[in-house]
């Protein structure tokens, strides 16, 4: 759509900013600082109450920067009301207007802008066009389908060509197969027109389908920031290992440094060398993935060097994947095994192999 693929797109620069409710409560934003390159789609993700949401509305100008700057591309815009910001927002609740069609509801932005008539029309019906909305055009909300609303949502943020375009947790209210379509339809658009956009959300695995970037968020702050791949393969702490898809996270004790990229790690009774600085004797923890773990036999209970002795707890079937809980002594460990491999009753003795290039150093 050639208005919409001229829209210039802009970074958006978070400069040590801080939210408070109140003169003396805690922070709900602290001093964070980031930036969203232009024409990537960044989501922030963590739990409730983290402040990914506060950190959206202050940049959308619906909620006031306690101390901090906000620039989106080279204007500080920190001071400047919602209406002067040039960013457009997609609500949880999709805010549609119950009393208007939508085509009504697409164009009343544009219309509020006074624009003139013609450039609403055509603005109108090329966003309709690219949201698949034409045939849909005369119909009120009520008469649309949760999937549909989301597409007007979408429609009336993009017909105002923002420089940003925020996404405000904007699947939470469809059913999980609707979610994945749709999700897929926002990553399509933004990818098509080149869109900066921010997207808030607490599902890890959208915000691993959707993103270029992820910045992970914890008690108001951030916790890492990076790709999807480095956020789950890669993770710095407890918590980030921990709330991006499933992980192992065991106590481990640091040994000699064996260069400066690596040191030397004791897990139990296992050896092994890891990425990563740490100083000599320090507890630390660890963290795999499931698929990464790798399970041997051992009927005669003595684990091969290199590995750890364990014993099958519980056995899942999950169609592709056999899950089983294995009891080891540094504590549970869960791993999901291919379905072909030959199952594991549970009370099976088995030997536990961690992979060092899958085992990775966190900061507590």
């Amino acid at each position: 759509m050639n208005t919409l693929a001229r829209t210039q797109a802009a970074p958006v620069h978070l400069q040590a900013v801080t939210k408070r409710y109140a003169p003396k409560a805690p922070p709900a934003v602290d001093r964070v600082t980031l930036s969203f390159e232009a024409g990537c789609l960044t989501t922030l993700l963590g739990p409730s109450g983290c402040g990914k949401t506060t950190t959206l509305r202050m940049i959308a100008g619906l909620e006031k920067v306690s101390e901090g700057r906000i620039l989106i591309g080279n204007d500080d815009v920190t001071r400047l009301p919602a209406t002067q910001r040039d960013v457009s927002m997609v609500f949880q609740s999709y805010a549609l207007f119950p009393h208007l069609r939508v085509t009504e509801n697409v164009r009343y932005g544009l219309e509020v802008s006074r624009l003139p008539s013609d450039v609403v029309e055509q603005r109108t019906q090329e966003v309709l066009r690219l949201m698949g909305l034409q045939a849909l055009g005369a119909r009120y909300p009520h008469e649309l389908s949760g999937g549909q609303q989301q597409r007007v949502a979408v429609a009336r943020a993009l017909v105002l060509e923002p420089r940003v375009l925020l996404f405000d947790e904007p699947l939470s209210n469809l059913d999980a197969k609707l979610r994945r379509h749709v999700r897929q339809e926002i990553r399509e658009l933004q990818r098509t027109l080149g869109l900066t956009a921010i997207y808030v959300t607490h599902d890890q695995e959208e915000a691993l389908a959707v993103s270029d970037t992820i910045v992970v968020m914890n008690n108001a702050v951030v916790a890492q920031m990076g790709t999807p791949r480095e956020l789950h393969e890669r993770p710095a702490t407890c918590f980030v290992a921990d709330f991006i898809g499933e992980a192992n996270v065991l106590p481990a004790q640091v040994g000699a440094a064996v260069d400066a990229q690596q040191v030397q790690v004791q897990l139990g009774a296992l050896s092994l060398v890891l990425s990563g600085q740490a100083a000599a004797g320090e507890r630390r923890h660890v963290a795999i993935r499931p698929g990464r773990v790798r399970l041997h036999a051992a009927p005669t209970g003595a684990a091969p060097a290199g590995t750890l002795p364990g014993t099958v707890r519980r056995a899942s079937y999950l169609g592709e994947t056999m899950e089983y809980i294995v009891s080891t002594a540094l504590g549970d460990v869960l791993v999901a095994s291919p379905e072909t491999h030959a199952p594991l009753d549970v009370g099976a003795a088995v030997a536990v192999e961690l992979p060092a290039d899958a085992v990775v150093l966190l900061r507590d």
